[in-house]
């Protein structure tokens, strides 16, 4: 009986302090990074090169992920990013220089910070 009054305490505890179930999603939701980064293949020498010309359609996917965050901090630093070249330094960068206009400036992504 007493094993039932700790497990209804946990539980309660459990309830009010936040602790919610895990749901298996991450920085990009169900998604994972590194097909997340796929679709920034638009933006490969934009990543590569800062003084790099930023295409439209690389704006636009980049816009995309910026929906979230995390998720563009996840997929400009994930293992695909990493291999094909990409600098997050440099990539964090072209949020700005897309001139996109409701980027949240100052998100901190790992080491960076979006300008």
């Amino acid at each position: 009986m007493k094993y039932l009054y700790l497990v209804g305490f946990i539980l309660v505890v459990a309830g009010l302090t936040g602790i919610e179930k895990a749901d298996g999603r991450g920085a990009c939701g169900f998604s994972n990074p590194n097909m997340e980064a796929l679709k920034l293949r638009p933006c490969a020498s934009a990543a590569e090169r800062e003084d790099a010309e930023v295409s439209g359609s690389c704006c636009s996917a980049v816009e995309k992920l910026l929906r979230k965050p995390s998720c563009l901090c996840a997929a400009v630093q994930s293992d695909i990013a990493r291999s094909s070249g990409v600098n997050p330094r440099i990539a964090i960068t072209i949020p700005k220089r897309c001139a996109i206009a409701d980027r949240p400036i100052g998100y901190k992504c790992g080491d960076y910070t979006l300008p």
